[in-house]
């Protein structure tokens, strides 16, 4: 069976850390940023943690 892809779309959303997890952005930090809190745009830089069968599909389109 030949080698799968990279899902290069996923590739460039996602970060797999060194002992395997699955870190991703927050959604809704593209625009009507004016009316979100400023403490809410803080929250919504950082990189979020994704488990369960999401972090198990997003390994897949990976090859990871």
């Amino acid at each position: 069976m030949p080698k799968l892809k990279t899902h290069s779309g996923t590739k460039d959303r996602v970060r797999i850390t060194k002992n395997g997890k699955v870190r991703t952005g927050h959604p809704n930090r593209n625009h009507f940023l004016a009316k979100k809190t400023k403490s809410r745009k803080r929250s919504l830089s950082s990189l979020s943690t994704r488990s369960g069968s999401i972090a198990k599909m997003i390994k897949t389109k990976l090859g990871a």
